[in-house]
């Protein structure tokens, strides 16, 4: 099935208000600048994480306009030594690619492997954006619908500050 239409379908399952738009390719921060819309929501940075072992995943959402050594993200998130996942573990976990990583993947991980790290600062937002685990469109969400959205996943999450 379509990545972008299992978002659509859970969000409609559940009655989750947002808005959609479609645009070319976009993999990398920098190449969806050109096409996000002005509409007032705070896009966001999504990186996938290992622990040391390997046995624990960890998806870390922040402020687009923001960088995190992870250096700095290990002595913030207390879970030891991290790298980033292999393209093998995205797909295994969130069933994503590279280019493609956001909180709706949770809906892939069915057995709630993945914890999810986000920055305290996005709950002061009124909307967030997000890829529909593609890269050629953008949700954007409201605050209120997203939280929603992640008690319905049942994936452990918190906001943490990452900055």
């Amino acid at each position: 099935m379509d990545r972008k239409q299992i978002v659509f379908d859970y969000l409609g399952w559940y009655a989750l208000r947002y808005d959609y738009y479609e645009h070319p390719a976009a993999p990398t921060i920098e190449l969806a600048r050109l096409y996000w819309r002005d509409d007032g929501s705070k896009h966001c940075k999504n990186l996938f994480f290992r622990n040391h072992k390997g046995d624990r995943h960890y998806l870390v959402v922040f402020d687009c306009d923001r960088n995190l050594a992870i250096r700095d993200l290990e002595r913030r998130l207390r879970q030891g030594k991290l790298s980033f996942a292999s393209e093998q573990r995205m797909e295994r976990y969130l069933g994503l690619r590279p280019g493609s990583v956001s909180p709706f993947g949770l809906i892939n991980d069915t057995e709630n492997h993945v914890h999810l790290f986000l920055d305290r600062n996005l709950r002061q937002q009124h909307s967030l954006s997000f890829h529909p685990n593609d890269n050629t469109g953008t949700i954007v969400i409201p605050q209120a619908e997203f939280i929603r959205y992640l008690d319905g996943c049942g994936n452990s999450y918190e906001f943490i500050d990452l900055y």
